[in-house]
Order: structure tokens, then C-alpha cells, then sequence
């Protein structure tokens, strides 16, 4: 439970600079963080801007997309200079292996993939740069897989914004919930692939 309330607790307060003239400056701050070591999503963020201002949810999504591309070239700088050696300090082998093998078989998709859904989006950043990946490639995966889903959820807001904000405020508690749900469950999945690789090399 603690773990779940720190979580719950950090979740608000990123939530909170959507209520202040920082909000734009914060998301871009956040989703750059974010690609490389932040525990959280920037959805949350963009979620809240959009609520607050459906007219400029693109734009929010525009600036969430750039800081988490940028944010994803300074992972893979992190692990482009560190290499191997400082990918497992902060990454259980395990990890590790799977991701290599995802490398080996899907090259800069996999970067696409966890750009796109809850699997953590940093640790396929850095260990791009750790296993060498073409940079080029990388950057062009982040953009599409970052920028698909960031203006997806821009445009419900900026097409349905009165419905969306109504079914969020409305159920706010349980979405809440879901979308902690949804941060572990990328951890967790990763977690449970690693220990199947590794026992299936």
C-alpha cells in the first residue's frame, strides 16, 4: 500500500501544475524527465491541460512529444556514454537480456512499442544507446510511437471535450486507479517477459 499511496501521491502533485501558468513548461519538464528516469507518465499532465483547455490540447500534445523525444535522445545518450556497464547498475539482468532480445528481433520497433504503451518507455531508451542502436532510427520510432500517442489522447479531447471532461470528472476515482493500475502493470510485465527470456534463451 505505501508503495501504491507514494505513487497516488506523486500523481498529484504532477497533476497539480495543470492549475497553474506553468502547466505547458511542467509538461515539457515532465515528459523529458520522464523517457529517462521519472516514474511517471506524462499523460497525467496532458490529461489535466486538455480538461482545462480543449482548444489547445494539440498543442499541449505538440509539446508533450517533443520533450519526450528529446527526453528519449538523452536516455540514449545516457547509455550511448555509460554503455553496458552503467545499464546494469540501474537494470536487473534479467531486464537486460529481454530487452537485448527484443533488439535482436525487432530492432527500433521495440522502442516503438514501448513508446506507445505502458511498458516503461526509459528503459528502452537508455539501453538503445547501451546496445548501439542506429540513432537516426531510434529518433525517428520515438517521434512516431510518442507523438501517436500523445495527440491520441489530445484529439479526444480537442474533438469530444465536454463529453470527456464530463465522463472523467464522473468517474475520476476509478480512472485514477486504473491508470496506477496500468504504471505497474507495464512494470510488471516487463518483469514477468525478463525471468520467461531468461529462461528461455
Amino acid at each position: 500500500m505505501e508503495v501504491l499511496d507514494w505513487i497516488k501521491d506523486l500523481g498529484a502533485w504532477v497533476v497539480h501544475w495543470a492549475h497553474t501558468p506553468y502547466g505547458g513548461a511542467a509538461l515539457f519538464a515532465l515528459a523529458f524527465c520522464e523517457s529517462s528516469f521519472f516514474p511517471i507518465p506524462p499523460d497525467a499532465l496532458l490529461i489535466a491541460l486538455c480538461m482545462a483547455n480543449p482548444p489547445m490540447s494539440f498543442w499541449y500534445a505538440l509539446v508533450c512529444s517533443l520533450g519526450s523525444t528529446l527526453g528519449g535522445m538523452f536516455g540514449y545518450g545516457i547509455g550511448r556514454w555509460g554503455g553496458r556497464p552503467l545499464l546494469e547498475r540501474w537494470v536487473r539482468p534479467e531486464r537486460i537480456y529481454l530487452v537485448e532480445r527484443h533488439y535482436q528481433r525487432w530492432d527500433v520497433w521495440a522502442v516503438a512499442v514501448a513508446g506507445f504503451t505502458p511498458i516503461p518507455y526509459k528503459v528502452f531508451t537508455i539501453s538503445a544507446g547501451a546496445f548501439l542502436l542506429d540513432f537516426v532510427r531510434f529518433v525517428i520510432a520515438s517521434i512516431l510511437s510518442r507523438s501517436a500517442r500523445f495527440f491520441l489522447v489530445a484529439g479526444l479531447f480537442y474533438f469530444f471535450g465536454p463529453a470527456i471532461n464530463a465522463f472523467i470528472s464522473r468517474y475520476f476515482n476509478l480512472l485514477s486507479i486504473l491508470f496506477i493500475i496500468l504504471l505497474i502493470a507495464g512494470f510488471w510485465f516487463l518483469r514477468v517477459s525478463s525471468k520467461r527470456a531468461m529462461r528461455n534463451p
